[in-house]
């Protein structure tokens, strides 16, 4: 009678009917593989405990690949940008500071652009700042009254482009698409804009800290309210309602977008960490 081998305490058990003359399937296998010359000892078999574990991801904000890779999410960076940023606002308007938020520019040629903003109680900022070498870089400064539209929606592209982009976004307004020259159109470069479009940052999800300060309907709540304040207490605006809110697909008229191919594949816009170069 063929039995396993048994732990200590418990009783052998057998695992065939008696009269049964072929051996178990365990004892064949042992027997082939040992030395045919040899008689073969009974193979002792013991429970192992388990060594894995499977579990739920305990934090679904903590991605620590994503937060190494970006400078911002660096410990005190986007602190030491808002504290530079209020010293600014103190020093030079006197402003009181609605919020901060850490948004992507999309510009007129769908390049993105890392930056903060910053509403106030009469000013949009939109601060490009250099989170490697924690400076602020350009700071643009548009006035609440001056926006006149926000628009919501996905992102279009005109028919024959080549370019895409997925995902939703907001464009506001503070001047004439009908004013804007040629040469600023079509230069990538250009500052003269009359809009800029925002869209979430990459390390919204990162930590729920960023994932407040990424967060495009956060800044919707706080910028309306902003600019209908804003219109109210200037003089001769003649827009005392507040700017025109529509939903409607955000168009982006680019046509190839191989610029804007490599920039946005490549983070050019963003402090990131690039690795080493060289050898």
């Amino acid at each position: 009678m063929s039995t396993i081998g048994s732990y200590e305490g418990f009783q052998p058990v057998s695992l065939k009917q008696e009269g049964d003359d072929q051996p178990l399937e365990t004892e064949r296998l042992s027997m082939e593989e040992g030395d045919p010359g040899k008689d073969q000892a009974p193979k002792q078999m013991s429970r192992q405990p388990s060594v894995t574990k499977s579990t739920l991801y305990p934090n679904p904000y903590h991605r620590p690949y994503i937060s190494r890779k970006y400078f911002v999410t660096r410990p005190g960076a986007i602190e030491t940008a808002m504290e530079d940023l209020k010293d600014h606002i103190a020093k030079t308007s006197g402003e009181k500071i609605q919020g901060f938020w850490l948004l992507t520019v999309i510009d007129h040629w769908n390049n993105e652009k890392e930056r903060i903003l910053v509403v106030t109680n009469k000013t949009l900022l939109i601060c490009k700042y250099d989170f490697i070498m924690l400076s602020c870089v350009q700071l643009q400064q548009i006035p609440l009254s001056a926006i006149h539209r926000i628009c919501l929606g996905k992102f279009a592209f005109p028919g024959m482009s080549l370019d895409k982009r997925q995902g939703e976004g907001l464009r506001i307004y503070w001047g004439s698409l009908e004013q804007q020259s040629l040469l600023s159109r079509w230069n990538p470069w250009s500052t003269e804009v009359p809009y800029a479009t925002f869209t979430e940052h990459p390390v919204r999800y990162t930590s729920e800290k960023f994932l407040e300060l990424c967060k495009l309907s956060g800044f919707m709540s706080k910028l309306v309210p902003a600019i209908q304040n804003a219109l109210k207490n200037s003089s001769g605006s003649g827009r005392a309602k507040g700017p025109m809110v529509l939903n409607e697909p955000i168009l982006i008229e680019t046509y190839m977008g191989l610029m804007s191919f490599i920039g946005n594949c490549n983070k050019l816009g963003y402090s990131l960490a690039r690795g080493s170069i060289g050898f």
